[in-house]
């Protein structure tokens, strides 16, 4: 009304009106202790002798860009340096699924997770967990998290909802325990995060939205957005750092005409990489829009209808009086770089820099000391030892590029002197399941196909998707021991190796998954474990994010934990060396 002045106005923008679809020129913008006050066409009433005054020059004024479904730990930096790395592309909200901690620590390390969002210039909401362990039974975590702990984290300032449901068995076979955890959800009025990974649109997928979970990241295919969008759940596509799942389900929207308020726009994992050279939620905006997606659409599925998903559009997700002044200028919608970014009406970001300062972010000891292995390994321990003598066939993981399932491969292998051993000409190379909690010792072995290795090599990671227990694939079972040392020595992280040098490796001391390094220093380390994948002759598109979800037995085909080698299909354990009949 005029009667105080405003903080800050921004003049002559082009207004990105996500709740109508329009874009509406010469429009000003009056921000008042963070929020907005005033959207229109002359806010000069409110300009008084302290308010600062921008000139928009026409760009476009686009509502603060939220991600709808990550993990931080992908990222392989806290909470604080991911916020650092990714407010200049236009990022003022991320809806965080602290799992990959929670499985290392357990309700403290989802607590350490929601202290330090608490502290962000920008809105991290988080999801209490669902899944620790990600499956009962078939892998042994660092935690356990049940109904108790999932009522007492509703009850958590700052907890948006239940995380990721993924044990979807349990959800369509009525598993008390997943259904206690959704009835706290629903008692708390708050959202259930939903992970039905399986193709099969049968009556276990309509069991599985029967028992409430109501949204999904997990689609590769058009029907599968097709199905979730007809049945009421909120369609989450992600175009993360290694799983570009856009491309597909978009044509239900830009071939099909289903409503696109159905659908959300999210990263699920991205790299530390990846946020520093390429973006985050706006280069998955690029990418709908290069995809065919309207731009008003694309924005719609990463603003409005992802704040109306998760109940708080009240607060933010559009450009409307009352809501949190999150505002993004920009200058072009289908090549969208943000030129301006402001958080709860703070200038946060301009021209790709930051404009604030950041909190200290302390990080207790803790944290720092979480791998735990029985003794140093040995090559011996990388041994797959058998006592077929000629051929045997071999259960095989096999990695499908740019996906987050696996196949299940049945090969014929020989046997030499009572072993299984690499076969580089094949494709073939070891993976070893190091458990780094307890510790037991155990170390489970297994073949994967894939990564195109054609050098006397290893990769090892900690990293690794849901359990994170130490992963270690390679050629060499002398270097698959150094590899597996070297993490354990620094607290966790990557390495490779090759012929007994290191020749990437970045340090992740908090629980195994992350530095408290900036995004850039991680990323330039993750360049070289990167670079050191390619020595070793693959050319996969970000194969550490391949690598880490190996030992992810919710996901289909074939997964290996310390516990054996999982047909995730049928969920049960099966043998890695099978004779001839």
């Amino acid at each position: 009304m005029g009667r105080s002045p405003a903080d800050t106005v921004i003049r002559d923008g082009q207004w990105v009106c996500v709740q109508t679809g329009e874009i509406i020129p010469h429009t000003d913008i009056a921000i008042k202790a963070g929020r907005i006050a005033f959207v229109g066409e002359d806010a000069s009433h409110t300009i008084g002798s302290g308010t600062r005054v921008i000139d928009a020059r026409g760009k476009y004024l686009v509502p603060g860009l939220l991600d709808g479904h990550m993990h931080v730990e992908s990222g392989m930096v806290t909470i604080t340096e991911f916020v650092r790395a990714v407010v200049p592309h236009g990022t003022t909200g991320m809806f965080v699924d602290p799992h990959e901690i929670a499985n290392v620590f357990g309700l403290r390390g989802v607590r350490f997770m929601v202290d330090e969002a608490s502290d962000q210039p920008i809105h991290v909401f988080v999801q209490m967990p669902s899944c620790v362990p990600s499956a009962p039974g078939f892998e042994t975590p660092g935690a356990v998290l049940g109904p108790k702990e999932v009522t007492e984290a509703m009850t958590w300032p700052g907890i948006i909802g239940l995380g990721e449901m993924m044990n979807f068995p349990g959800v369509y076979n009525g598993d008390d325990k997943v259904h206690a955890e959704m009835a706290a959800t629903r008692s708390a009025g708050k959202v259930i995060g939903g992970h039905y990974a399986s193709p099969d649109l049968g009556l276990p997928f309509h069991g599985y939205l029967a028992g409430g979970p109501q949204d999904d990241h997990e689609g590769t295919r058009v029907e599968d957005a097709v199905a979730r969008a007809r049945q009421g759940m909120k369609v989450m596509m992600r175009y993360g750092s290694a799983w570009h799942d856009v491309a597909a389900q978009s044509k239900a929207v830009t071939e099909m005409g289903l409503n696109p308020r159905m659908f959300i726009l999210c990263t699920d994992d991205s790299h530390s990489q990846t946020l520093v050279s390429e973006g985050h939620m706006d280069r998955v905006l690029r990418h709908a829009i290069q995809l065919g997606v309207d731009p008003m659409s694309a924005i719609q599925m990463m603003t409005i209808n992802t704040a109306e998903h998760f109940g708080v559009s009240r607060e933010m997700g559009l450009i409307a009086p009352g809501r949190y002044a999150d505002i993004v200028l920009a200058g072009d919608l289908k090549d969208f770089h943000a030129d301006t970014v402001f958080a709860r009406g703070v200038e946060v970001a301009h021209d790709g820099k930051m404009c604030i300062d950041f909190p200290p972010a302390v990080h207790p000891d803790w944290a720092r000391n979480s791998v735990h292995l029985r003794q140093p390994v040995t090559a011996e321990d990388f041994k797959l030892k058998t006592g077929e003598t000629s051929e045997v066939n071999v259960n095989v993981i096999g990695v499908i590029e740019n996906q987050a399932p696996t196949r299940h491969l049945r090969l014929r292998m020989t046997v030499t002197n009572g072993e299984i051993q690499a076969d580089l000409k094949r494709d073939i190379a070891k993976v070893a399941l190091v458990e780094r909690h307890k510790p037991t010792g155990r170390i489970q072995l297994g073949m994967v196909q894939g990564f195109n290795f054609d050098q006397a090599c290893a990769i090892a990671t900690t990293v690794a998707h849901d359990a994170h227990q130490m992963i270690v694939v390679g050629t060499d079972d002398e270097d698959m021991a150094l590899a597996a040392n070297t993490l354990a020595e620094c607290g966790g992280g990557q390495a490779v190796i090759m012929k007994g040098k290191i020749l990437g490796l970045v340090e992740l001391p908090i629980a195994g998954l992350m530095s408290d390094k900036p995004a850039a220093a991680v990323a330039a380390k993750a360049a070289q474990v990167l670079e050191g994948f390619r020595k070793c002759g693959c050319k996969l598109n970000n194969p550490n994010m391949q690598l880490s979800l190996l030992a992810l037995v919710v996901i289909p085909e074939l997964r290996i934990s310390d516990l054996g080698l999982v047909d995730v299909s049928h969920f049960d354990f099966i043998q890695v060396v099978e004779p001839i009949k």
